[in-house]
């Protein structure tokens, strides 16, 4: 099992910056890979990024390509989204994941995805 707990969201002006993490508890989250979701008022909850068990692959949405990086500290357990260039079509409620089978591939579905935290808000303004 594994309990996830997002931080780090806010209220930002276009153009600026945040940065979220994510701790985790339980042993396996250094062996598994994990990934940033979002989801915007009235929308699907998509995949921002992923990133395999040791930070040797990552995915990238294409809206975020270039201006978010993934990566994640497994000694203390801790998983973080630096976001620069932020645009107001990036607000929503951010999401970080677990899955519990994978550890080398990076799932891009929420069905590929079996733990989940509570969510931090992210508002860009214009």
């Amino acid at each position: 099992q594994v309990q996830l707990v997002e931080s780090g969201g806010g209220l930002v002006q276009a153009g600026g910056s945040l940065r979220l993490s994510c701790t985790a508890s339980g042993r396996t989250f250094s062996s598994i890979s994990a990934a940033w979701f979002r989801q915007a008022p009235g929308k699907e909850r998509e995949f921002v990024a992923g990133v395999n068990w040791n930070a040797g692959r990552t995915s990238y949405a294409d809206s975020v390509k270039g201006r978010f990086t993934i990566s994640r500290d497994n000694a203390n357990n801790t998983l973080n989204l630096q976001m620069n260039m932020l645009k107001p079509e990036d607000t929503a409620v951010y999401y970080c994941a677990a899955d519990a089978y994978r550890g080398w591939g990076i799932g891009l579905s929420r069905r590929d995805y079996d733990y989940w935290g509570q969510g931090t808000q992210v508002t860009v303004s214009s």
